[in-house]
């Protein structure tokens, strides 16, 4: 049961997601098809949101709680494999040399900000780019979708947001009227 007293609402989302993220922690590549992907990634974030808002609160402690049982080595491996993600992005940060602005030749004489207080500069990431969305076979499949797969994700595309068009003219009507009568 999620108990968070004397927090706001925004704080507790935080909490949920953090630990529903720590049980359900499977990535793209442990999926044969980026659809079963995507139905897992629905699946968790309407259990993040119905535990958030409180509905069926019971009913998904109870699949949280038997998902962790069943898939306890996986959820271990996954785990180490994220820590030794971190590990290696954090090597590779470490492992640049920190980019300095003494070069005067390339800022014609100019300072920045960070070497007129002498700060160090920002670093610029922590590991390598992301590979472009049209760069894998997997998501070029996609990219012609059928009549069905576009009416779905019309149909789904406002809940996963959290807001409608519907939403949107109704705030924007409540507003307006409401500085009327002021």
């Amino acid at each position: 049961m999620v108990m968070v007293s004397n927090s706001s609402h925004h704080n507790k989302e935080i909490h949920v997601r953090r630990r529903i993220s720590e049980i359900y922690n499977r990535r793209e590549e442990d999926f044969p098809a980026l659809k079963d992907y995507n139905d897992y990634l629905e699946e968790v974030e309407c259990m993040i949101f119905d535990l958030v808002d409180g509905i069926n609160v019971e009913a998904i402690e109870e699949k949280v709680k038997r998902y962790s049982q069943e898939n306890a080595e996986q959820i271990m491996v996954n785990r180490a494999r994220k820590a030794e993600d971190l590990t290696a992005a954090l090597a590779a940060c470490k492992a640049q040399p920190p980019q300095t602005d003494t070069d005067t030749s390339s800022n014609h004489g100019t300072t920045t900000a960070a070497t007129a207080y002498n700060q160090a500069p920002r670093p610029t990431g922590m590991g390598p780019q992301p590979v472009p969305i049209g760069g894998r076979a997997d998501h070029q499949r996609y990219s012609m979708e059928d009549e069905a797969m576009l009416r779905i994700k019309a149909e789904r595309a406002p809940r996963a947001g959290g807001f409608s068009l519907e939403m949107s003219k109704k705030r924007a009507l409540e507003e307006a009227f409401a500085c009327i009568w002021v």
